[in-house]
């Protein structure tokens, strides 16, 4: 009867930053159904299931199955889309910090349900599932305070969200040399909550940038680096999915700027276009994103050169894996429809600005033999960060 008791205790909690969860159901004492909580836009369409970050305590030393539940969304207006899905593997943590995939003999896929069941064998009594490894506004004021010092970086605020929260945009240069003549890479990340692994991006490229390798001491001589690290820092506080805290998704819109509903937008597009107005250059501007199985860069066809060195680059001496040819970003995500331009057809369309979007896979990867981990993620951004400043060189 002790025993039964214990095990009726398991808690799934999610009051931290970036937590998330459903509806839980009590299957049996080891066996637990978590719905996925999701996120739909200010139409109440498009719902994202593609985010959890939960924690479960007082875990047994018996085996436990864990089913992810209510995972069907949609996406562009087309449903049903499973963000969660047969070839997902979450990741787990006993500390929070150190984080594993679940392996594929601990992952089935019940199609009837839909659901994702997870069993394994506890090797603790706490224990943190996500989606993908999270990374929050705590980590990235972590990141940018161990460089408070460094005279290279530059941080100031962008403006405010919807519950008043500094947008961050950092600078990274050599202040020791003049701006004039130096190239000007723009990038921006996590514009959607749930895709923390570009988040693990842009931390490895801040470290690469402002550390003491010689070719990020080359890199800041000729190169300025604007970078928005956080585009929906409420969105990741509350772990959130795609929208922010009006509904409002912050990578469309860009058509339909509106300083009271999407003040994230307004606010980095401000920023963008008073550094282009007061006469500074742009050679290159890139949002990053994460997706399920795709991996692609996509460009307006105005920029194709450029585009096709950085494509090329990434694909022959980075793991970046695409997916498809580099592609058009055409004009719009959902023609007939107002307020669907990303950040790189907006800034096309309004200055024929050279931007980019890049979407990075988040299961199995061919490159890496697995799915990409924060390590991983890490890695590549300071690849990205080489490969950029060679490509606007004319790649020298």
């Amino acid at each position: 009867m002790l025993a039964h008791i214990l095990l009726a205790s398991i808690a799934v909690l999610s009051n931290f930053e970036g937590g998330s969860v459903g509806k839980v159901e009590r299957v049996s004492p080891t066996h637990l159904r978590c719905g996925v909580e999701g996120q739909s836009d200010q139409d109440h369409r498009n719902r994202q299931a593609s985010w959890y970050f939960f924690a479960l305590q007082n875990l047994p030393k018996e085996p436990v199955t864990v089913e992810l539940v209510d995972i069907a969304g949609e996406y562009n207006y087309r449903a049903p889309a499973y963000a969660v899905n047969k070839n997902t593997r979450p990741v787990y943590s006993y500390d929070g910090v150190n984080w594993r995939h679940f392996r594929d003999d601990q992952v089935s896929w019940d199609a009837a349900r839909p659901s994702l069941v997870l069993r394994f064998r506890p090797q603790g009594a706490r224990l943190w599932i996500a989606h993908v490894q999270p990374y929050t506004n705590q980590n990235l004021a972590s990141l940018l305070d161990s460089f408070r010092h460094s005279p290279y970086l530059e941080q100031e605020s962008a403006g405010r969200t919807v519950e008043g929260r500094p947008m961050p945009l950092v600078t990274i240069t050599n202040p020791r040399t003049p701006v004039a003549g130096k190239k000007v890479i723009w990038l921006m990340f996590r514009q959607h909550a749930w895709e923390a692994g570009s988040s693990w991006v842009c931390d490895g490229a801040v470290r690469f940038l402002l550390s003491d390798d010689p070719r990020a001491a080359r890199i800041r001589d000729r190169t300025v680096f604007k970078i928005f690290p956080m585009a929906d820092p409420d969105g990741v506080a509350h772990g959130g999915v795609r929208f922010n805290r009006n509904g409002y998704d912050l990578n469309r819109n860009w058509d339909a700027i509106d300083p009271q509903k999407m003040p994230e937008i307004a606010s980095q597009r401000r920023a963008i276009l008073e550094w282009v107005d007061s006469g500074h250059r742009v050679d290159a501007f890139l949002s990053l994103h994460n997706t399920e199985s795709g991996e692609y860069l996509e460009a307006p066809p105005g920029i194709r050169p450029l585009a096709e060195r950085i494509f090329q680059m990434l694909k022959e001496t980075t793991t970046f894996n695409p997916t498809q040819p580099l592609s058009d970003s055409g004009l719009t995500t959902s023609p007939g429809k107002a307020g669907r331009m990303h950040v790189g057809q907006g800034l096309y369309h309004d200055r024929e600005l050279p931007a980019m979007l890049m979407e990075q896979m988040v299961e199995y990867n061919s490159k890496l033999g697995g799915c990409p981990t924060a390590k991983d993620r890490t890695a590549f951004g300071a690849a990205l960060a080489r490969v950029l400043a060679q490509a606007v060189q004319g790649g020298e």
